[in-house]
């Protein structure tokens, strides 16, 4: 099994190693691009001002010389200009790369049109200032002591020299930088940072690696480069712009208290970040009154508390882990789907609340169904692609997902890869690019690698292993082993890329059968599935060329918090040399093949394979959210819709949000596109909390990563002005509101429908009214991650509950009139919003029965077939709507094997 280190990205610049002392050949490297510099600066105008004359010859200030004829002289004067014009340009670059070597600025100013004449100028003063700072430390030191080897210093090839620190200033200071959100987004990035600081962005990573895992004033860590908070206390290169210069040893809290610009993250209410105290409320108020009160980590603080601490802020763990969060919200939305199949009528089905509620916020913040989906679809298509090669599909021991490539980590090595697939480092890495598999086709192929799990992030995406390719034991060890157990078998359970699969947890996990029974089983020991395990094994190469030719077999994996006793530990190990399964197993575990070590800090260390990232975790706080969530799924009781406000009255009013279909702000002045989005949340969400909403709570809505105060301040202002004075209120506690001249399409809805109920006369036109309001689904067009909130609110529940129940009352009312054709109307119009309701498919096929068309009839239930069949969510259709249909189109499963068939 091969022991490289995970292939980066293309694109990335690898670090080089500079040395701290000069070779003699670095010496004289310098001494020449001294003498080449000397005569570029000095020689080449002492020759052209002797040879041939000032830049500008007499013959160019001849003002005929537009009108006349160009003799051999003119072009000779203008040959001449253009070397000095050269020269001169060399001349800048000399100057800008002296400039930025010996002030150590870093990346040197661009000179216009100057790129390979700076880059020779950037190497031969790069050469001549080490040579001089080399000169400078060896000189006074050679007279007394032998020197001990410097510590390497780490620069990365693009970058402009740089120029050595003595230790002495290394030990006395450091620079840092506060972390502050841009103006009009969520919080800067660290390419943004390394761009401002450094003069590129490409060099992220380099300040990735001085904070990583370090602590930060909020308690929480830096586990993945695009997720940094505001308020953080980065350190930086030496050769950084822009930043603090502060005492090595100073406490980042402060660095903050003596440089401007903290920011202060609000998180709902305080129910993200302020539930790490347990005191939401009363944090919120301190927060408005005091923000420099905040509660800071003491430095005599346990460790196992901080830990503690940050395990409380579910976004922490559940939005990082963005495959797994696809999966689980891809099974959440079948359960739910399954609700509705049997919600009954003036009843939504139940909501999540607490923790399970934020666990859903967090999976939608997080879940990456496009890199799911590219993991699914690029595996497939390459399984399909083999097998018509007639190749079995090679060992993959580990990917690397991330936002521009997926990477397989092959071995044996092999060149030869199928399109669109192409072959890396001599065949040791097959690569997908990102836009490559976003435009692939939804694959009917086997799945060849289902044992494909995120063990966590390194600093450009997400690292998998295939617990198949040990072809032996894995060893998890560790204070958290659990926690990552928990997190492989839910991301195990639940992701796209597998087809049939049984997963048995051993000593832990029995509440995730919640999540998926039909995957998942928990025992009390190994000796219960021993047996079972030798009896069933399969080859690898008999399991893996059926996947992709039709004829799988079922994926096993077996996980243990229990550690194996000796003899158990050799029956496995024996086992999964000739078996195509993966053994995960705690404690000490004798000759396993991979060993996956996870520290204290959450770094998982896999040394056999090169491997070394944030390891991806699931705690216990999170775990059990994730149960109540499913758990909450999988009740089928409803529960009562929320009271409606009434309007005071039916006037159009001055501004409009519409919610009911594709997000529209009527009544206002165009606003730029780039700050639309955020306004229109922002109006969203006041527009359903009439009570009032404090800014801090906003914030962490809009923000719920965090977002400095005074951003937070800017856009609500921004918001104000857009909107007018007049309709953005406060009251005296600092609550913002909408004027009554604001109204939203989903409270004009709710009122026409309360309406219907007190006027029997109007009571149909009523609920016309209200569905001819609907236009989509409920704010359709909105972008990845916005509305994240929503799951832990009433909103979407309530409308697709209310839009249904009106369309079915109308539907009753205009059947009973004979209308069939209005009836069938008004279940369409609710259906643009609550597709997945399968009682309105029902009144949907009794409509279009009463109008006697059976043909009509024959493409809804067609229609509804191939719906079902092809459901992103899944499971067919409710059993109460097959037998409906058996009621009013008895011949309907021959027509639909006839289409099959064709």
């Amino acid at each position: 099994m091969p022991t490289r280190e995970p292939a980066r990205p293309h694109g990335r610049h690898t670090p080089v190693r500079v040395k701290a002392r000069r070779s003699a050949g670095d010496v004289l490297a310098g001494i020449g691009s001294l003498i080449v510099l000397v005569a570029l600066v000095g020689g080449v105008p002492y020759a052209l001002l002797t040879f041939v004359g000032p830049p500008i010859a007499p013959e160019l200030l001849d003002l005929d010389l537009l009108t006349s004829r160009v003799g051999p002289s003119t072009i000779v004067a203008v040959l001449v200009l253009l070397v000095w014009l050269a020269w001169f340009q060399m001349f800048a670059c000399v100057l800008v790369e002296v400039y930025a070597g010996v002030r150590r600025v870093g990346m040197p100013a661009r000179v216009p049109l100057s790129g390979g004449t700076q880059a020779l100028a950037n190497k031969l003063v790069g050469a001549v200032l080490l040579l001089f700072t080399a000169g400078a430390m060896v000189v006074p030191l050679a007279k007394l002591a032998p020197t001990p080897p410097a510590t390497p210093v780490t620069a990365v090839a693009y970058s402009a020299p740089i120029v050595e620190k003595t230790a002495l200033e290394t030990q006395k200071t450091k620079k840092v930088y506060v972390v502050q959100p841009p103006h009009g987004r969520h919080h800067e990035s660290l390419w943004e940072i390394a761009e401002k600081c450094l003069g590129d962005g490409r060099r992220y990573p380099e300040i990735y690696r001085l904070n990583q895992a370090k602590e930060q004033p909020d308690g929480t860590r830096l586990r993945m480069a695009d997720l940094i908070r505001p308020g953080w206390v980065l350190d930086m290169p030496d050769d950084a712009r822009n930043v603090h210069i502060v005492p090595v040893d100073q406490p980042r809290e402060q660095t903050l208290r003596e440089h401007p610009g903290r920011a202060a993250t609000s998180q709902d209410a305080g129910r993200h970040a302020d539930e790490r105290t347990g005191r939401a409320e009363k944090k919120v108020e301190a927060k408005h009154r005091q923000p420099e009160q905040q509660e800071q980590r003491r430095p005599d603080q346990p460790q196992a508390t901080i830990r503690e601490s940050q395990s409380a802020d579910l976004t922490d763990y559940l939005a990082t882990a963005s495959l797994a969060a696809a999966g689980l919200l891809l099974v959440l939305a079948r359960r739910r789907r399954e609700q509705l199949w049997r919600r009954v009528f003036g009843r939504r089905i139940v909501r999540p609340r607490d923790d399970a509620a934020q666990a859903e916020v967090a999976l939608r913040l997080g879940g990456d169904a496009p890199g799911a989906r590219i993991l699914d679809i690029g595996l497939r298509l390459l399984g399909a692609e083999l097998a018509a090669q007639n190749r079995t599909p090679p060992t993959v021991y580990g990917a690397h997902l991330s936002a521009r490539t997926l990477d397989l980590w092959i071995h044996p090595p092999d060149g030869d890869a199928p399109a669109p697939w192409t072959a890396q480092d001599g065949g040791q890495v097959w690569r997908l690019p990102a836009h490559e598999g976003r435009l692939l086709e939804e694959q009917a192929g086997g799945a060849p690698y289902p044992g494909l799990v995120s063990i966590g992030t390194d600093a450009s995406g997400r690292v998998l292993i295939d617990l198949e390719a040990a072809q032996g034991l894995i060893n998890v060890r560790g204070p958290q082993t659990t926690a990552a157990l928990a997190a492989l078998a839910v991301e195990l359970a639940t992701n796209r890329w597998s087809d049939r699969m049984r997963i048995t947890l051993v000593g832990f996990g029995e509440e995730l059968t919640a999540i998926a029974p039909d995957r998942i089983r928990a025992v009390g020991g190994l000796a219960e599935v021993l047996p079972e395990l030798e009896a069933v094994a399969t080859p690898r190469r008999e399991v893996l060329t059926g996947r992709i030719t039709g004829s799988p077999r079922e994926a096993h994996y077996l996980l243990s918090a229990v550690a194996p006793t000796h003899e158990e530990a050799r029956r496995l190990a024996l086992l999964a040399r000739r078996d195509t399964a993966g053994y995960v197993l705690a404690g000490e575990v004798p000759h396993a093949t991979w060993t996956l070590e996870i520290d204290d800090d959450g770094r998982a260390r896999i040394a056999e394979l090169g491997f070394d990232v944030q390891a991806q975790l699931l705690p216990r706080r999170h775990y059990q959210a994730l149960i109540d969530l499913f758990r909450t799924a999988s009740r089928v009781d409803g529960e009562a819709v929320t009271e409606a406000e009434p309007l005071a009255g039916l006037h159009p009013p001055v501004v409009e949000v519409r919610m009911l279909g594709p997000i529209q702000v009527t009544g206002l002045r165009p606003l730029e596109e780039g700050r639309l989005a955020l306004a229109a949340e922002l109006l969203v969400y006041l527009a359903t909390h009439p009570g009032g909403v404090h800014p801090s709570v906003l914030g962490g809505v809009l923000w719920p990563r965090g977002v400095q105060d005074m951003v937070r301040d800017a856009t609500i202002a921004r918001v104000a002005e857009w909107l007018g004075r007049e309709h953005l209120l406060t009251d005296e506690a600092g609550r913002l509101s909408l004027g009554p001249d604001v109204r939203t399409d989903w409270a004009l809805f709710r009122e026409l429908v309360r309406r219907s109920h007190g006027d029997p006369t109007a009571r149909a036109v009523l609920l016309e009214k209200a569905l001819g309001l609907v236009r989509g689904p409920l704010l359709s067009g909105r972008q990845p991650g916005r509305y994240a909130w929503l799951a832990a609110e009433d909103l979407e529940y309530d409308v697709a509950a209310e839009v249904a129940d009106a369309a079915h009352q109308l539907c009753e009312l205009r059947l009973a009139h004979g209308q069939p054709d209005a009836a069938v109307a008004a279940v369409r119009a609710a259906l643009l919003l609550a597709v997945d309701d399968e009682g309105l498919w029902r009144d949907l096929l009794r409509a279009t029965h009463a109008t006697e068309d059976t043909v009509r009839l024959r493409a809804v239930v067609e229609g509804l077939t191939r719906r079902a069949a092809s459901h992103p969510y899944g499971g067919g259709m409710a059993p109460e709507t097959e037998a409906l249909i058996e009621e009013l189109l008895p011949t309907w499963r021959i027509h639909v094997v006839r289409e099959s068939s064709a």
